[in-house]
């Protein structure tokens, strides 16, 4: 592990559900990491989506017994959280830098720097997938693969910036209010999860709505403004020769952006996943 004279250090070391949380100063302020396992093995980096963090976007993963022992003893995790939205995060002032999607996948590589990482498996969800692969195409020799759950590569359609943008002033004038929750949840669930008149919202999502609660609105507005503003990568991803599993729901509003990215990847390195109707169906197979 680096000492106090690289130019990332830890500002504090914390207990954070069974993981130890790292305050890691960058160039771009500071960002959270919350490790799991032993640090002696393979390096598993996480990014979550908008206003999520490691516990309301991978909390349901790691409560998976089944899932959680493998991961755990194979990989050590690294969840990186993006600026502003780990546990108990305050407002990101005005006059605070404001990051790009190439400054977020910059952080990523301090951050490597940082524990002494060399090449390392990445999982990213939705926004989050954008920033890893980013930083895949970025700095190739240190990513060994991708695991990316409705990935976005695209610029934003016209419908998703402009619903970002309204997101963007409600988050600015109201916070983090109650159809600015609803927007978010109907990005993150399907319908059937998210319940109706007649049927229940399921737990998960009653316990996402909770935690939203507590982002800052301001920190969520910044990231937001940063993957409303993000270029086209489907030009380079061809070029992107690290191992690829791409995940999507059948009704996810992310399909095609999934099955566009998966088309200009290259199929000996790449495979989609969909997963319909609680059936995992593999489109192709990796090589």
């Amino acid at each position: 592990m680096a000492d106090s004279s690289d130019s990332v250090s830890i500002d504090m070391e914390i207990i954070s559900l069974g993981g130890k949380e790292y305050l890691v100063k960058t160039r771009l302020g500071t960002v959270s990491v919350v490790v799991f396992g032993d640090q002696d093995k393979p390096a598993l980096v996480t990014y979550p989506d908008l206003a999520l963090n490691h516990i309301s976007c991978f909390q349901g993963l790691f409560f998976c017994p089944e899932a959680s022992s493998l991961l755990l003893h194979n990989f050590c995790i690294y969840h990186i959280s993006p600026p502003g939205h780990e546990l108990g995060a305050a407002p990101i002032g005005s006059d605070d830098f404001i990051p790009s999607v190439d400054d977020l996948a910059d952080q990523i590589l301090e951050v490597l720097n940082f524990f002494g990482l060399g090449a390392v498996m990445c999982m990213g969800v939705t926004s989050g997938a954008y920033i890893l692969t980013l930083f895949a195409m970025k700095y190739r020799q240190r990513v060994l693969g991708l695991i990316l759950v409705s990935p976005l590569c695209r610029l934003p359609s016209w419908t998703e910036w402009l619903l970002n943008k309204v997101m963007s002033n409600l988050l600015y004038f109201y916070g983090m209010c109650g159809m600015v929750k609803e927007l978010l949840l109907k990005r993150y669930f399907s319908k059937e999860v998210r319940g109706s008149v007649v049927v229940p919202e399921s737990d998960i999502v009653q316990a996402c709505r909770r935690l939203l609660d507590e982002r800052q609105s301001i920190n969520v507005c910044r990231f937001l403004e940063a993957m409303n503003g993000r270029p086209d990568l489907s030009e380079g991803l061809r070029k992107l020769h690290c191992r690829s599993l791409i995940f999507v729901g059948e009704n996810s509003p992310f399909h095609s952006e999934a099955l566009h990215m998966t088309s200009k990847l290259d199929r000996r390195y790449s495979a989609l996943v969909e997963v319909c109707y609680n059936i995992i169906q593999p489109t192709f197979s990796m090589k």
